[in-house]
């Protein structure tokens, strides 16, 4: 909220009319009012950046379009009232499309109408000031040292193409395992860039149905479809001068990307059923758990968009990765826990610090919190012990050795859940568990691996 004096400036060539509007505005003492009757001496101090202009249109050195048109060249943030001697609709319709706040014809009720407009431009303008507010709160608590807690030499290279990723607009791609902390990497770009001010939009693209995303991300118009009851907003108009973030990009179906690409490529969008262009400017962000290379020599992923997103690209180590990384967020989520919950801080004993980093976390940082946030409750004691650290709670797929099959069960079940993991992709599968891919297949054909 602002605690400086509400700045009113007056630009009237008519002294008397001037006095007036002076005379009612100072009413309220919070205003600080001054008066010009030139053009000229007005913008010698428009420096002092006014909260509000009231601005006569018929001056006698400029007239009130070419006046505003200046201001919101040197102060766009300035709001501009208009106040004519003539009731001209024409004129009043493409100075308020020019960005004027209001158009006031001056009669008996000018003095009262310019008070009540200049109230809701106060009132806008402290609504304006809290939100920019938070968001500066917002930016401070996205502090990329606060969104990823660690100090590997992999950590320390995620943070140096963050801050790259901060100074221009460059779209961004966030690639890594999930679980790695792709949307907030993106949130604190967003939130520490020239566009923290403005909206941050994200979408799961792989969290909404194949005939509803078109409409979602580019917004539909009333009647464009069954239920399309009103004109809807998409994504990318919500996002406009903001950043969005398409999580999952992967996901998208091969359909809609070469829309995706146009919309890239000409910053503008048409809404579903609607044939009016809509022009929009938002920053790209956009994770995959996947390998867009690989997908696009699938033929899922088209090559021209590929390139177009791929941007800087940032990869997010897996946390088996990241060392003594383990043990720093393992504190850091047990205060967290302890602090939200109300109970005592808990330290980990010697034997657990061994066991986690000797873990691979399948399930990257959001396995580590749940795993020790179950801790934290299962324990009795003031440091977490080795029976208090329980891994198969979490992913069950890893204690498998108890249970004593044969070489060759096991072998099947590892193969099996790669292929589940790659989405049966043979090749990749292969390539990874340096096997011979004829060895796949005739796995699948002897039914003992399983494919869609």
């Amino acid at each position: 909220m602002k605690n400086a004096p509400f700045k009113i400036f007056i630009l009237d060539d008519d002294v008397w009319y001037s006095e007036l509007l002076e005379y009612h505005l100072s009413l309220n003492p919070d205003y600080e009012i001054r008066k010009y009757h030139s053009a000229a001496d007005f913008f010698a101090n428009l420096h002092l950046n006014p909260d509000v202009v009231t601005v006569d249109y018929s001056l006698p050195d400029k007239n009130g379009g070419e006046v505003l048109t200046k201001i919101k060249e040197q102060n766009p943030d300035t709001e501009v009232i208009i106040i004519s001697g003539q009731e001209d609709v024409a004129t009043a319709v493409s100075l308020l499309k020019q960005g004027a706040y209001d158009y006031i014809v001056k009669d008996e009720d000018t003095p009262e109408r310019l008070w009540n407009t200049i109230n809701k431009v106060r009132n806008n303008a402290n609504l304006r000031d809290e939100i920019n507010h938070l968001r500066e709160e917002i930016g401070i608590k996205y502090d990329f040292s606060k969104v990823i807690i660690g100090n590997s030499d992999a950590i320390k290279k995620v943070f140096a193409l963050m801050d790259k990723a901060t100074k221009t607009n460059i779209t961004v791609s966030l690639t890594g395992e999930t679980g790695t902390g792709k949307e907030l990497v993106a949130k604190a770009i967003h939130y520490n860039s020239t566009r923290k001010k403005q909206p941050y939009v994200a979408v799961n693209v792989a969290a909404i149905p194949k005939e509803l995303i078109e409409s979602e991300l580019f917004g539909h118009e009333k009647g464009s479809f069954t239920g399309a009851t009103a004109r809807r907003i998409g994504k990318f108009e919500e996002a406009n001068k903001g950043t969005i973030f398409l999580d999952e990009i992967g996901e998208l179906d091969i359909s809609l990307q070469v829309k995706l690409l146009r919309v890239l490529q000409e910053k503008e969008i048409t809404r579903v059923g609607g044939n009016s262009v809509v022009p929009v400017d938002a920053r790209i962000i956009v994770a995959t758990h996947k390998n867009l290379a690989e997908e696009v020599s699938k033929g899922t992923f088209r090559e021209d968009l590929y390139y177009r997103l791929l941007g800087l690209p940032i990869n997010l180590p897996p946390l088996r990765n990241r060392g003594n990384d383990i043990l720093v967020l393992a504190r850091h989520f047990m205060d967290l826990f302890a602090k939200e919950n109300h109970i005592a801080r808990k330290k980990l004993s010697p034997e657990v610090q061994q066991k986690l980093l000797s873990y691979p976390f399948p399930g990257n940082v959001r396995e580590l919190k749940a795993i020790v946030e179950l801790a934290m409750v299962l324990s009795d004691e003031e440091e977490i012990q080795e029976q208090d650290i329980n891994f198969t709670a979490n992913n069950p797929k890893r204690d498998f050795l108890g249970e004593e099959e044969t070489l060759k069960t096991y072998t099947t079940r590892i193969i099996q859940y790669f292929l589940d993991k790659y989405e049966h992709n043979v090749l990749l599968v292969a390539d990874k568990l340096d096997i011979g891919k004829s060895t796949i297949y005739r796995m699948i054909q002897t039914n003992e691996l399983k494919v869609k």
